[in-house]
């Protein structure tokens, strides 16, 4: 005879299946129901496109395409070049104000770091990586020096990583306010969303355009356009850092009555700087990839090489100077890598 927990479990055996019929009915009718909508929706498409070749081509001409009613797209080109040219009209002298700044800059940084010698250069930079990343990279990056100089590079690598210095400053200059005003106000950080997807999604030749018209040639079109490119990550992940910082240790700072300032400055900053670390990482990347296309606007360096090469149609030039740069971007991003690393462990502790 069956005990009562077998019947028991029998009984919730039969139940259970029971129970399963209808959920395993239930799924077939929505998967009917989905082939149904998907061809009634298929048929949809058909009819329209008929009915739109019927009354758009009823000769059979054969025109590719169908026009729209409406074009908005010249008014808008219009107005965005009288804007343009209104900027320049009346607010000509500031952009002269910032071209002469940033030109200064850019001048003067490349002539001191053309001013030192390759052999200082080259130990300081392979220092800088012992000390953070290790001999490794440190021989790495001392090889990779000593080759772009081999190779005549020299000098165009100097004047990239002036701009690249440069660059990367401003960006950070900008970066770091706006990340901190996003993390603590919702309102501008949903404003500020669509405006950095916008800055990294629009390819950058949309603004070197009216950058050429506000600077003309030279370095700081290319600088801006840079910054515009780059700017981004920086912004997103300071903004993010900050507020992946601890809600427990926020409450805990303000119970011990620091002020909004210190607590900014002495608790959320700190620890996240990893985050904020990677950002400038990222940003440095994107500033580097822009090399070839800010040479189109005058900019010296490495891009140069390239697009002269290109002009030429030399390509044992073009691999030469593409190399310097990719032996540059691998140095730079396994130093400030490392020093990102170096600040996560910091604030992790031992």
């Amino acid at each position: 005879m069956a005990t009562i927990d077998e019947i028991s479990h029998q009984s919730s055996t039969v139940s259970d299946s029971e129970d399963a019929k209808p959920a395993k009915r239930s799924t077939l009718g929505a998967g009917v129901n989905g082939v149904l909508w998907a061809a009634l929706a298929l048929l949809g498409l058909v009819l329209v496109t008929v009915l739109c070749l019927f009354a758009w081509d009823p000769d059979g001409v054969g025109r590719k395409g169908m026009e729209f009613p409406v074009n908005v797209g010249r008014p808008i080109a219009t107005t965005i070049t009288d804007a343009v040219k209104w900027l320049i009209g009346h607010w000509g002298g500031v952009f002269d104000g910032v071209d002469y700044v940033i030109t200064i800059v850019a001048v003067w940084t490349e002539d001191v770091l053309l001013w030192v010698p390759w052999p200082t250069l080259v130990l300081f930079i392979g220092f800088v990586s012992w000390r953070l990343a290790g001999w490794r990279i440190s021989l790495f990056s001392v090889s990779s020096l000593l080759l772009i100089g081999l190779m005549g590079r020299w000098e165009s690598s100097v004047e990239t990583l002036a701009l690249i210095i440069i660059s990367v400053i401003l960006s950070i200059v900008i970066a770091l306010p706006l990340g901190v005003l996003g993390a603590r106000n919702n309102r501008v950080d949903a404003t500020m969303r669509p405006l950095l997807d916008g800055m990294q999604t629009l390819p950058p030749f949309v603004y070197l355009v009216p950058g050429i018209l506000f600077f003309g040639l030279g370095h700081t079109p290319a600088v801006i356009a840079t910054v515009i490119y780059a700017v981004p990550p920086a912004i997103r992940l300071t903004n993010l850092g900050i507020r992946q910082v601890s809600p427990e240790t926020v409450e805990a700072a303000r119970s011990f009555g620091t002020t909004s300032s210190q607590l900014l400055f002495k608790v959320q900053v700190p620890m996240a700087l990893p985050t904020i670390m990677a950002g400038i990482n990222q940003t440095t990347m994107l500033a580097l990839s822009m090399v070839v296309i800010t040479s189109l606007v005058g900019a010296s360096g490495l891009g140069e090489d390239v697009l002269r090469a290109l002009g030429q149609q030399n390509p044992g030039n073009s691999a030469i100077a593409g190399t310097s740069i990719v032996l540059i971007a691998i140095i730079i991003d396994r130093i400030t890598q490392a020093a990102a690393r170096n600040q996560q462990n910091a604030v992790d502790g031992p």
